[in-house]
């Protein structure tokens, strides 16, 4: 027990330390200051710039930045489904892989566009090396460095600031931040033992003199983006429990700390870019105790174990169901925390053998989405609450709503509960009709409460961009591609479209001087009231889901 919590409290360590100069790096990139990458990245990006027509790129408003960022995706999808449904023709297909079904296809190219990676299908089974490379590695970069650019622009509007250009944004946060990380830590995967090749799969004889192939293949580079972009799809259909992603305890803190670092560090570049460290640190220190207990809660049920198995056994183990044992029950709680907190989706053990406290922990990070959040998008919810906050505690109060020195009005709350509210619909709603039919429609493997948990878990990582599952749910058919394809698109591009236009319209805002009525923000009190917030909110929204799902099947027991 004390090696396991060990383990996770070096992690944290070491997030703790690297966050904070990403964060500050982070801002520094998009201030335009000068970073000791200049001399590398800067050629490439004159080069880009120009070739692109970005030369002299203008800021733009909001209605100019939501049509490049649905165009630009909505061709990415086209671009990246058209390989798909071509890969038994395209070269890199070294075990003649035919087409995947259309509907897996779209889903498949929506899922990776929205950030979300959640896989209906085996990689190793489905897709070639092209497709996964060339269609998928593609849109890692592009759809994380899309919730980067969103964030950016998002806190440049609360800021009075224009909102920037979103194609410079773009490509700024894969030549300044996404790519350098992922060389050198692709560099670190492939030292560590895992492969980079494009071979075909092994074959070898086993010890019984039965053939046996080996699935294989360009994993190092693919593994390291799927982690530092806040993506999740694996190259192999275990993801991360594959010992060919994750071979070691070494890779697997690598794999960790990489995922929680840009929404980590995204929080203090906030305090950056609004010239108040102080508040961007409360906000993470903040969220930083969430995930803390959070990991508390999932570790210590996995450590106490199953009980009906425990009574059997005469003597407390472990649950070690559905986790590998070099990682083991604290290493896999950890991973599930993190990994639905930060919208990563990446696994390296099976969720759906999680313990109820386990279950509880990562669906509540699902609907919260603010530990740490998504890929730029799932930061921008912190400040969605931090808004909401300061309207209802200066109502409290009979204080005018003031934030960064411009007033909170109708346009503003209505824009942010917009972004609220689309996220329980998109799961609560087809979770219904899914479970009205669980015959024909869901697919469950598991009965009573617990197939509610796989359910909704399923819908609640689509709409929260996350892509991670209660496995064993039968997801690969017409209606959960179609469906859950629905989450994805309103729980990616609703948020979006609201948060600009709200940056977009506090922007536009004249500043309102500070006075000693104003409601500071950068407080202890006001950090723990916005905490309070965003539990409330939680609770009231889906606690009967929870309570049907994780609680009722603790009770079981």
């Amino acid at each position: 027990m004390l090696q396991g919590f060990f383990q996770i409290i070096l992690m944290l360590v070491i997030f703790a330390i690297i966050a904070p100069l990403l964060g500050r790096y982070m801002a520094q990139v998009f201030l335009g200051e000068k970073t000791w990458l200049d001399r590398v990245i800067s050629p490439v990006e004159r080069v880009i710039f120009a070739s692109s027509g970005l030369v002299n790129s203008k800021s733009m408003g909001g209605g100019q930045y939501v049509r490049a960022v649905l165009v630009s995706n909505l061709l990415m999808i086209v671009m990246v489904y058209l390989i798909f449904m071509l890969q038994g023709v395209l070269p890199l297909n070294s075990t003649g892989l035919s087409a995947p079904s259309w509907d897996l296809g779209l889903h498949t190219a929506i899922s990776f566009t929205t950030n979300t990676n959640q896989q209906h299908y085996s990689g190793e089974t489905t897709y070639s090396y092209f497709s996964q490379v060339g269609a998928l590695g593609f849109l890692m970069f592009t759809s994380a460095a899309t919730g980067i650019a969103v964030a950016i622009a998002f806190i440049r509007g609360l800021t009075g600031r224009p909102l920037g250009n979103f194609y410079t944004d773009l490509i700024v946060s894969i030549t300044r931040i996404l790519l350098p990380i992922s060389i050198v830590g692709a560099i670190a995967l492939l030292m560590a033992g895992v492969p980079e090749t494009f071979a075909g799969p092994a074959q070898v004889t086993t010890i019984e003199g039965t053939t046996q192939f080996i699935a294989r293949g360009p994993v190092a580079h693919f593994e390291i983006i799927k982690q530092l972009g806040e993506n999740g799809g694996g190259f192999f259909g275990i993801n991360s429990a594959h010992p060919f992603e994750n071979p070691n305890n070494l890779t697997n803190l690598v794999e960790t700390v990489i995922m929680l670092i840009i929404p980590g560090g995204l929080i203090l570049t906030y305090g950056h870019l609004i010239d108040n460290s102080k508040q961007g640190w409360l906000i993470f220190w903040m969220v930083f105790i969430i995930y803390g207990v959070f990991i508390i809660i999932a570790a210590v049920g996995e450590y106490q174990g199953n009980p009906l198995v425990n009574e059997v056994l005469g003597s407390s183990q472990p649950n070690l169901e559905g986790k590998e044992t070099r990682f083991g029950p604290f290493l896999t709680a950890l991973w599930a925390v993190s990994t639905t907190g930060t919208m990563c989706g990446a696994i390296n053990g099976l969720h759906d053998s999680l313990m109820p406290s386990g279950g509880f922990v990562t669906l509540s990070n699902l609907f919260l989405q603010i530990v740490w959040g998504g890929q730029g998008t799932g930061t921008a919810y912190l400040f969605i609450f931090l808004i909401l906050t300061v309207f209802l505690t200066g109502l409290m109060v009979g204080r005018t709503p003031e934030f960064l020195g411009r007033k909170i009005e109708k346009r503003e709350i209505v824009l942010a509960s917009l972004i609220l509210l689309v996220h329980p619909i998109v799961i609560l709603i087809p979770a219904a009709i899914t479970l009205v039919f669980p015959e024909t429609l869901a697919g469950i493997s598991n009965p009573s409460f617990h197939g509610i948990s796989q359910v909704v878990y399923e819908y609640a990582s689509a709409a929260a961009n996350n892509g991670s599952g209660f496995e064993g749910l039968g997801d690969n058919t017409l209606w959960w591609n179609l469906s859950t394809s629905v989450s994805l698109l309103a729980g990616r591009y609703v948020p979006i479209v609201a948060l600009v236009f709200l940056a977009d319209g506090m922007a536009r805002k004249q500043p309102v001087p500070e006075t000693d009525g104003t409601l500071r923000t950068d407080t202890t009190l006001f950090t723990g009231v916005m905490a309070g917030s965003i539990l409330i909110l939680g609770a009231l929204t889906f606690l009967p889901v929870l309570v049907l799902g994780p609680v009722a099947s603790a009770f079981n027991f």
